[in-house]
């Protein structure tokens, strides 16, 4: 993993214009600078109102962007970022050839509407290559971080309420078995099941809290290396019944807490940064993906590998596993998810292409039917598994995505923006094709 910070996204927007209009005048009579002045005075804006269902059913944009007080169009900026973004590599390859195992996949109608944007839980990143920071543990209640404060949005109550500030010295409740002060934490990625939060920081940090106490029971540092970011956690129970937590850091490594006391009871090395963990629906493997195109399963006893994903072009972040656990989806900068049959990894069973960008943040609904997808900037994709993802809803928006949740239920689906000016917690909500049904039972 690099340690580089996210582009100015207005910087970026100025420097493409520009390529634009020295190509035929994209935007017809406008000058240029009454775009540059249309795009500067529309950035400064410090706090936008919330975006409401309401809102854009009277033809509010669901971002808040005031595409009619612009000097162009809507679609000239999608036009103007689908020419000009460039996909981060980390290896040397056509995008082409990542691209031509790629399904065919239909446009579906939405499977989600849109229902509320509230700027008052917009998420912020800190590293531009890990986007798993919102969280979602009902339909009503979502975890995510802006400048280092670690929030609860009640979307029922219309409220924010700050858990963690990591910028403050954190002086955990828990002595002994590791645990240390923290502060100035860069939070980077964070894992939400059950009553426990846990967040990691940039130097290797962990930060842990039982959401029905105060304070925080349980912080540290899990190593001391220079290259130390923790890059992904995941909470699990173990096939004892035993509830654990995995972390994986930029430091090569994998650690296993358990959650009482959070003892280290397993660390295990591999021969790259390790930028992904995530557990099967039995506790019993682990997807290890990292600085590396191949990616492995591993056996958490042992931490031995007992099988390779090969196919990926480029390093992968992004990892989720189907309910049933045959299923293993992987996310890879080289813009595709694979997709795994457990039993077979000779070959992936799909390829499912992005729009621009590396695929950074993957999830199943906990009831299989979704897939959802998410790229650096601007695009979701949510699959049908039903229809053995061959249909697809698009989401199309402007801004870094931070993280993407759907509610245990599946009846809403959040998505992070972290833009300055136009960044929101937006809240989709399930569509119902039969809605006259419903009132029949």
């Amino acid at each position: 993993m690099d340690e580089f910070e996210l582009e100015d996204n207005l910087e970026f927007l100025l420097q493409s214009i520009q390529e634009l209009m020295e190509e035929n005048h994209p935007f017809g009579e406008a000058s240029q600078s009454e775009i540059f002045a249309s795009l500067v005075s529309h950035g400064q804006v410090n706090m936008l109102p919330d975006v409401s269902v309401e809102d854009v059913a009277s033809g509010k944009d669901l971002q808040g962007i005031p595409w009619e007080k612009m000097v162009f169009e809507r679609r000239h900026y999608r036009d103007m970022k689908m020419k000009n973004y460039r996909n981060y590599q980390n290896l040397s390859y056509a995008r082409e050839d990542a691209l031509q195992e790629c399904k065919q996949v239909e446009n579906d109608s939405p499977y989600y509407d849109f229902y509320y944007n509230t700027r008052r839980a917009r998420p912020s990143i800190v590293h531009f290559q890990l986007r798993n920071l919102v969280w979602a543990t009902t339909k009503h209640d979502v975890y995510t971080m802006h400048n280092q404060s670690v929030t609860h949005w009640s979307s029922l109550e219309q409220t924010s309420t700050e858990l963690i500030n990591a910028d403050d010295c954190i002086v955990p409740k828990q002595r002994g078995h590791g645990s240390q002060s923290v502060a100035m934490v860069q939070v980077t990625t964070m894992a939400v099941d059950g009553n426990l939060l846990v967040v990691g920081g940039f130097q290797g940090e962990l930060i842990c809290k039982r959401l029905e106490e105060d304070g925080v029971v349980f912080s540290t540092r899990v190593t001391d290396d220079e290259n130390a970011i923790t890059n992904s956690l995941d909470i699990y129970e173990d096939p004892s019944g035993s509830r654990r937590l995995v972390a994986a850091n930029n430091d090569c490594s994998i650690r296993i807490f358990d959650i009482e006391c959070f003892d280290l009871l397993k660390h295990y090395v591999f021969p790259w940064s390790v930028n992904s963990v995530s557990v099967s629906p039995n506790g019993k493997l682990f997807a290890v993906l990292g600085d590396h195109e191949d990616g492995l399963v591993v056996d958490p006893k042992c931490g031995k590998a007992i099988g390779a994903l090969k196919g990926h072009l480029d390093y992968s972040f992004a990892s989720a596993w189907h309910p049933d656990g045959n299923i293993l989806a992987t996310g890879s900068q080289d813009t595709t998810c694979r997709l795994w049959d457990i039993r077979n990894l000779s070959q992936s069973v799909a390829v499912l292409g992005g729009r621009m960008g590396s695929i950074r943040c993957i999830k199943f609904s906990q009831d299989g039917r979704f897939l959802a997808t998410a790229e650096p900037v601007d695009f979701i994709h949510i699959y049908d598994s039903y229809t053995d993802y061959s249909k697809s809803h698009e989401i199309d928006l402007f801004g870094e995505i931070a993280g993407l949740s759907f509610s245990p239920d599946a009846e809403a689906f959040y998505v992070g923006i972290a833009d300055q000016t136009y960044g929101g917690l937006i809240e989709f909500h399930k569509r119902h094709q039969h809605h006259y049904l419903n009132c029949l039972w």
